[in-house]
């Protein structure tokens, strides 16, 4: 079946799985977790214990996945955090599709977690294809604005090629940011994280597995719906002791 979506939205159970009951519970099961995750304990099966002890459904666990981590962990990324004004004239390198999805399931109402890390992640993840939705051109608009306001010397946006459609949003990209005289390229790589992961230059994502190992990186996607998206779906597991 065709891929209709219009929207980077919420999922029809998302109402009641995160709502403002659901919310507490979801955050004390974060709580948990990070707990089993700090004592070693392997991901899936502190996970399973956690779900289950808490009831949680499918969408709920990943949920806790995403926001979820260890203490030190979570020390670790926030120390090496970036402040926006250090990347006045300096290169920065963002996780394209990170990036853009987070705003977009902002601006259209999706579930935004913001995580034990600081950072913020959508539950819209791309899975082998990108289509391009309503919120897409806005979306690169208000992270265009941000950035020209940070005003670094690059942009150097990351796209997976293995991804499709990941041509036509370079392309989307490019006509954008000509329009508006924004310092961009766009590359469609197939190995993104491992040059994010790897590069000396700050890199703008919330992927865990990319903050565990890169040198800086830049909160963007959070900052952006911050300051743009004052209407988002937060659900907030970020203190995740409560």
């Amino acid at each position: 079946m065709p891929d209709r979506r219009q929207h980077r939205g919420p999922h029809p159970e998302d109402e009641r799985l995160f709502s403002a009951d659901a919310t507490p519970v979801l955050r004390r099961a974060c709580g948990d977790l990070a707990m089993l995750l700090g004592k070693g304990y392997a991901e899936k099966s502190s996970l399973a214990l956690v779900g289950d002890h808490f009831a949680l459904a499918a969408r709920q666990r990943v949920a806790l996945m995403r926001a979820a981590c260890s203490d030190a962990a979570r020390d670790a990324r926030r120390a090496r955090m970036a402040q926006m004004q250090s990347l006045r004239g300096a290169q920065l390198l963002l996780d394209g599709y990170n990036v853009l999805t987070t705003v977009e399931a902002a601006l259209g109402g999706g579930v935004i977690l913001a995580c034990r890390d600081g950072s913020f992640r959508d539950m819209a993840s791309v899975h082998g294809t990108y289509r391009k939705v309503s919120e897409t051109i806005p979306a690169l608009e208000l992270v265009g604005t941000a950035l020209a306001a940070i005003g670094p010397a690059e942009c150097l946006w990351y796209l997976d090629s293995p991804v499709s459609n990941s041509g036509r949003l370079k392309v989307l990209m490019d006509e954008t940011a000509a329009a508006h005289g924004w310092p961009w390229r766009v590359e469609t790589v197939t190995d993104p994280d491992r040059r994010l992961s790897r590069s000396e230059a700050c890199v703008a994502t919330s992927d865990s597995a990319i903050l565990d190992r890169c040198r800086s990186w830049l909160n963007l996607a959070r900052a952006v719906v911050d300051q743009s998206a004052p209407g988002a779906w937060i659900v907030d597991l970020e203190s995740s002791d409560a």
